[in-house]
């Protein structure tokens, strides 16, 4: 998270950002995100997994620091997996949700990490779960979080819907997060999604031509399909 920089050779945090969706539906819920991975102005990598899976049908997006969220699930997934040996049961999505803000928050001096947990269970259905920095936990229809969430908050605001379709709730998603990597240095690359239903989960990768482009982007090689 650190680096050096500097005329004195003085340490200097190394900015970090990213773009989370998570959109309820009637039915399950659609986490999406782009795969970027920036370390101030250098892209470390561009084809990144952002979207964990936790147990049962649980799922976290990540943003912030790579190694304190990644760290952060590898710690929930092992409290998800004694929670299952003792009941003999999935956790829900809420259980889930309070075992990674009770890391967040109890480390909120010395971790930075803004995630969204979302998913779907026989109690409550699709459901999302916000956890910003420092340790809050809010239960939303929709969350976005990461650098590129500047940009998108109005177009969240004013197209989300109640009863939208699995269908269209993936199209919200991936439009939501390409309009961010259109105009955020820190998103990019590819579209990752995960649908979480009652019938279980299934992931979605866009890639080249199937993103959709905005503003003064320059359109695709004509070899890019």
């Amino acid at each position: 998270r650190g680096g050096w920089g500097g005329m004195a050779g003085q340490a200097q945090a190394v900015s970090t950002g990213t773009t989370i969706v998570a959109v309820a539906f009637d039915g399950g819920v659609v986490l999406g995100a782009d795969s970027r991975v920036s370390t101030g102005t250098y892209v470390s990598n561009r084809a990144s997994d952002k979207i964990t899976p936790l147990g049962g049908q649980a799922f976290l997006c990540r943003s912030g620091s790579a190694a304190d969220t990644e760290a952060i699930s590898d710690y929930v997934r092992h409290f998800v997996r004694q929670h299952e040996g003792e009941l003999q049961e999935d956790p829900d999505v809420a259980t889930v949700a309070r075992m990674a803000m009770s890391i967040n928050y109890q480390n909120k001096d010395r971790l930075m990490g803004a995630m969204i947990v979302a998913g779907w269970d026989a109690h409550e259905g699709g459901q999302v779960w916000s956890l910003p920095i420092g340790g809050t936990l809010v239960r939303t229809p929709w969350a976005i979080d990461g650098s590129g969430s500047t940009y998108i908050w109005g177009f969240l605001d004013s197209e989300y819907r109640e009863g939208m379709t699995e269908a269209e709730t993936v199209e919200f998603v991936k439009t939501a997060v390409a309009l961010a990597m259109a105009r955020d240095g820190s998103s990019g690359g590819v579209i990752r999604t995960v649908t979480v239903t009652a019938e279980g989960s299934k992931r979605g990768l866009f890639t080249g031509k199937s993103i959709p482009q905005f503003q003064d982007e320059l359109p695709e090689p004509a070899w890019v399909r």
